[in-house]
């Protein structure tokens, strides 16, 4: 079947979805069907470095086949992983994750190719980056001698091990989004799209050096806390407008850790004990960013089991979706299909109806308009039919993915 015949055929069927063997029968004609296709250290794409253009190009329409197969309708396609491109970019170099050299141009256009593929097949294509991760090293002279962080050292923060952009610098700021928004301006992407990394996770017994930057930026605030959580929400805020200015028609999403806070730090807090609150520990005030409607849609990552002690999956649902409830803010699920069929998980993912059964009980809060997994080379592998059982149960129709 020719391209077009394969995208009118998809297209045709995007009329409603029903529930089926998992729950009580709904029928929708719009819902979120998502999947990351992660290229971070080769994660899910390309499978290695190095490989030749045609290879990285046949491997990246076999994901998205897999999608439409899969009954899927939106790819979030990781296009700056490390403060780099996947696409021709004036601002930063190219991926060393395509060629294996930071700055090698690997002689073909991935961004352009996926958002042309995948719109062909009926697809969303969202364009998922990291504001502030450097590299997963603390070397500088490692990075190309072109790279920002080289010609900007100021910028660059090393912690834990990685190497970050500082965002308590209104200049790196600025830069992020300008090199974000080149991808928008010269692609037509449905969404941006951020993941859970703003500050760093913490690492115990280190220190995140931004004194310097605190002392010239943070007077007025009652604390170092309050200060970092303010840049993020300009990082956020702005983005969100000069993403709107740039291509109105495309949204703006973020994907973060699913607890914002316990209820024993704050009685607005999920009923959870969960090790990191991402409201005190990467500064980033998800629920805030949901309230006031300054962001399109959430995908908190809820990537633990129903009844998980610390951090219970059916809690969290409740939580967001309450959460979500009156705000122009879309929900959408995150779920944890990479841990189905691990056996360093719980017992709970052993079993190939888990994820199946989160898809049953978000049905009941109709704030929650559909789900993202994690993740792409998942869906293919598909351990112990996990996917497979969430396709027979809950998509056996595509559906449109929701505006």
């Amino acid at each position: 079947m020719s391209r077009r015949g394969f995208a009118l055929a998809a297209l045709s069927t995007l009329t409603s979805a029903s529930g089926a063997t998992a729950g009580p029968q709904r029928r929708v004609t719009t819902e979120m069907r998502g999947v990351w296709l992660a290229t971070v250290s080769n994660r899910d794409w390309p499978s290695r470095p190095g490989l030749s253009a045609d290879r990285q190009r046949t491997e990246l329409l076999a994901h998205l086949d897999r999608a439409v197969a899969a009954r899927l309708n939106t790819v979030v396609f990781q296009v700056r992983p490390t403060a780099d491109a996947l696409w021709p970019s004036p601002h930063e170099p190219w991926s060393q994750y395509l060629t294996g050299t930071q700055g090698r141009d690997p002689g073909w256009d991935p961004l352009g190719t996926a958002v042309e593929e995948a719109h062909a097949r009926g697809l969303e294509l969202h364009a998922w980056f990291n504001p502030y991760r450097v590299a997963n090293h603390t070397d500088v002279t490692r990075l190309v001698a072109s790279h920002p962080a080289r010609k900007h050292p100021g910028w660059v923060v090393p912690y834990g091990g990685k190497l970050y952009y500082n965002p308590g610098l209104p200049e790196v700021r600025a830069f992020v989004q300008d090199a974000m928004l080149d991808a928008v301006r010269r692609y037509p992407v449905d969404a941006v799209h951020f993941d859970d990394y703003f500050y760093p996770y913490p690492v115990a017994g280190q220190t995140f050096d931004d004194d310097a930057a605190y002392d010239r930026h943070g007077g007025g605030f009652p604390n170092r806390a309050a200060w970092r959580r303010d840049n993020i929400d300009k990082l956020v805020r702005e983005t969100a407008a000069r993403v709107r200015k740039t291509r109105p028609a495309a949204r703006f999403g973020v994907s973060p850790f699913g607890v914002w806070r316990n209820s024993d730090t704050d009685p607005l807090g999920s009923d959870t004990r969960a090790g990191v609150q991402t409201y005190d520990d990467l500064h980033a005030d998800t629920r805030t960013w949901v309230r006031e409607g300054w962001i399109d849609y959430i995908v908190p990552q809820l990537y633990w089991n129903i009844g998980f002690a610390a951090a219970d999956y059916a809690e969290l649902l409740g939580w967001w979706a309450e959460t979500a409830r009156g705000s122009r803010t879309k929900l959408y699920l995150g779920e944890a299909l990479y841990k189905a069929g691990d056996p360093a998980q719980p017992a709970a993912w052993q079993d190939p109806a888990e994820l199946s059964r989160h898809l049953t009980r978000a049905r009941a809060f109709p704030q929650a308009r559909g789900h993202v997994f994690f993740a792409a080379k998942e869906v293919g592998a598909d351990r112990i039919g996990a996917m497979a059982r969430v396709v027979a149960d809950h998509y056996q129709r595509p559906a449109k993915p929701p505006r």
